[in-house]
């Protein structure tokens, strides 16, 4: 017996997967909270594992899928493969395997589309925040640590304690514990 499974993905905790593939029926849904950027996406990994032949792996939209043209025409040529078929409902578009030239120029053109517009988007960011920069809005991430903590990270470095130890205990990254480090010099 053949079913849908559905794949959800949201950039952040933060975010409501709740819109996508809504009134869609599915027999069963996976939902990763994960930018699509990110090559680690458990639910996905497992909604791959999970579908069988026959089955129709739905998803909401493309860049939902995938997290660039590569990847989702590899994704979407494996499943097809396996006989699984893969329906994304924004574009109203099914691959089964069997597909027409047509349909294969399709996918690569939406999907070049999709990695166009996620582009766009990363630059007005990058734009956005060098303008609130020059304005002095923007000030950055705030700092990990106090200026109290980063006065004791530096004395006990310079005493010669591990620096993965104090990485540790200090809940940040051995990079982040570089940085304050090399800030002294400054």
């Amino acid at each position: 017996m053949s079913k849908r499974i559905g794949y959800q993905r949201v950039s952040s905790v933060d975010q409501n997967e709740a819109r996508q593939l809504e009134g869609v029926q599915v027999d069963k849904m996976f939902t990763d909270k994960a930018s699509g950027g990110s090559a680690d996406r458990p639910k996905l990994a497992a909604a791959l594992d999970y579908v069988r032949d026959g089955d129709t792996l739905v998803v909401h939209s493309m860049d939902r899928l995938a997290r660039n043209l590569d990847d989702l025409r590899r994704i979407v040529k494996e499943l097809t493969a396996r006989g699984v078929a893969v329906q994304f409902v924004k574009e109203s578009l099914t691959f089964t395997g069997d597909d027409s030239p047509m349909s294969t120029l399709l996918l690569s053109v939406m999907g070049a589309f999709a990695e166009f517009e996620r582009s766009l988007i990363r630059e007005r960011q990058r734009e956005g925040i060098k303008l609130a920069k020059e304005r002095g809005v923007y000030k950055g991430r705030k700092p990990s640590l106090t200026p109290a903590q980063i006065e004791t990270l530096k004395a006990r470095a310079a005493a010669g304690e591990k620096k993965a130890a104090l990485a540790r205990e200090f809940e940040i990254s051995r990079e982040t514990l570089y940085q304050y480090l090399r800030a002294e010099a400054v």
